[in-house]
């Protein structure tokens, strides 16, 4: 959940690794400005760099390279950047079992068994998210040490089933960043802060931060993140990777630490628009435990049939209007963006979505507090720590306050925890009101006749600031359908001082088909994904 920028509009104002002669990151000393960017001679020539699933697949269907030897390298790519070097800091945990699934992935492809296009393709998951394995499920937080689940997460069933490789788990801002109103999104107590791989000092935006960084750092081909708001697309923007947030109800939320059933889901994270299409078909099927899950569900097994090149042409996409005032690099790479759009045949027209949804956040907010404290009692009646309930957490973090609170502390934990039933008045009138985002969606795309809408994902990353949290530099276009549970899809736009910018894409419940098409032809006629540089910091002194 992108807490930051939810709050601002609410209430609160506002294993062992083979010797595979690889090399990866090497930093030489000098360097050079350019403007006012500083610039690293680093030579990062990672023999996966950029690699796409259809590229690993080819390599292993020539024999050129195994699962095992792919995922050996994501292995020592991880020991050599994200805990040496330039130390990312995105996983959380290896899978101690990653090279024997491997292994058998290898196996079954030897006997002419192939499960699909994941088949052995190395994967990191977010860490709250179950995994029936040697891994805990922490949500970051020390207080579910030892959390390690009876049986995987129903997507994690499906990723098995495709034949992913689960290579680990990554990072988060602790508990999906709802613990306080002044988090650093990166940090978690078990883990600890998550880099932006593009520039070091910077924020790589939260909850799956660890998800967004590993794959723009190439630590793994594909990751998964969860989003109740902005938690998927804002690291995605941020780290200039392309990421998903489905139709709440398109994939299971069964055995994921909850905040809301209203707004949460798990969603793709990947390098380009047809990876993550792949890795969305490979997560989907009907989970009859996820409530959410009824008639209307609607999914594919292959959506990489609506990537097509000229898939802007004839469309009508509604252009956030607020977004043209703003930093000025920003706007420039927006209407730069809306200009590739008009070139590839689609019609312009200027909507204002975020002016008819900025007053739901105080509602929004309640929501999100009271289902946090239901799905919060409810998962830990089930799991392994010795945490029970939401009020276990909060005297657990008390106890242990030097370790799990040095930088911020847990009011919003407080908050929700004094808090009525799903049956209080408060809470179904804020309920209904958070969900009159759908009509307003609905109505705009109807009177508009629109395919889409798009807008700035959100502004620029900030420095990582520990002491007064993450602050707000302009641009969000992510609670509108975070609200409404629609989905919701960014891909690079482009940078600023080598920091990323996405562009957004959001539509009715789901339309993922719709939107990947869109995303997919913007991408093609922009190439805007560039590998991150590590640099240490954007400006120098």
């Amino acid at each position: 959940m992108n807490r930051r920028k939810f709050l601002k509009s609410s209430s609160f104002a506002g294993i062992a690794i083979s010797s595979l002669s690889i090399t990866s990151v090497a930093s030489t000393s000098s360097k050079k400005v350019v403007g006012e960017t500083l610039v690293l001679n680093i030579v990062d020539d990672f023999i996966l760099n950029e690699n796409t699933i259809e590229e690993l697949q080819k390599k292993m269907q020539t024999g050129e390279y195994t699962s095992r030897s792919i995922t050996e390298m994501y292995l020592k790519r991880i020991d050599s950047i994200d805990k040496k070097g330039p130390l990312i800091n995105a996983v959380i945990e290896i899978n101690p079992d990653a090279v024997l699934i491997a292994d058998k992935m290898d196996a079954e492809r030897k006997i002419g068994k192939l499960r699909g296009p994941m088949h052995g393709i190395p994967v990191l998951i977010k860490d709250n998210i179950n995994s029936g394995d040697k891994m805990m499920t922490t949500a970051g937080s020390l207080a579910l040490t030892g959390n390690f689940a009876k049986e995987d997460a129903f997507i994690v069933t499906q990723l098995r089933a495709a034949g992913a490789v689960l290579l680990g788990k990554t990072n988060l801002s602790e508990w999906a960043n709802i613990r306080s109103t002044r988090a650093a999104s990166g940090w978690s107590s078990r883990g600890g802060q998550t880099k932006n791989p593009c520039v070091l000092d910077r924020n790589p935006s939260g909850s799956s931060s660890g998800s967004g960084a590993g794959v723009a750092a190439n630590l793994c081909a594909v990751a998964i993140g969860t989003e109740t708001d902005g938690s998927i697309v804002a690291p995605s923007s941020f780290c200039g990777i392309v990421g998903m947030k489905p139709t709440v109800g398109l994939l299971s939320r069964n055995g994921i630490i909850p905040i809301s059933k209203t707004q949460d889901t798990p969603g793709p994270m990947a390098r380009s628009v047809k990876d993550l299409a792949i890795l969305l078909g490979a997560l989907t099927g009907i989970d009859h435990t996820d409530s959410v899950m009824n008639s209307n569900y609607s999914a594919e097994k292959d959506y990489t049939k609506f990537l097509i090149e000229y898939g802007l042409k004839g469309k009508r996409i509604g252009v956030e209007k607020s977004f043209f005032e703003g930093h000025e690099a920003v706007v420039a790479l927006y209407k730069d963006a809306i200009d590739i759009m008009k070139r590839q045949g689609a019609e312009i027209v200027e909507v204002e979505l975020i002016k008819l949804t900025k007053d739901l956040g105080d509602s929004e907010f309640t929501v999100l507090k009271y289902e946090l404290k239901e799905g919060l009692n409810k998962y830990l009646a089930n799991a392994n720590p010795k945490v029970k309930s939401l009020s276990d957490i909060i005297a657990f973090n008390k106890q242990n306050e030097k370790q799990i609170m040095p930088y911020f502390k847990q009011e919003i934990f407080e908050e929700s925890n004094k808090l009525g039933g799903l049956d209080s008045e408060v809470y179904i009138d804020a309920l209904k009101k958070s969900l009159s985002s759908r009509k307003i969606i609905d109505d705009m795309m109807m009177q508009n006749k629109l395919d889409a809408m798009c807008g700035v994902t959100i502004g620029l990353s900030c420095c990582i600031d520990l002491i007064n949290g993450d602050y707000d530099t302009g641009f969000y276009f992510g609670s509108p359908a975070a609200m409404a549970g629609y989905p919701h899809i960014t891909v690079p736009m482009g940078k600023v001082f080598e920091l990323p910018v996405g562009i957004s894409f959001i539509a009715e419940a789901f339309k993922e088909g719709q939107l990947l098409s869109i995303a997919y032809a913007y991408e093609q006629s922009s190439k805007k994904r560039e590998a991150p540089k590590f640099l240490k910091t954007a400006i120098s002194y």
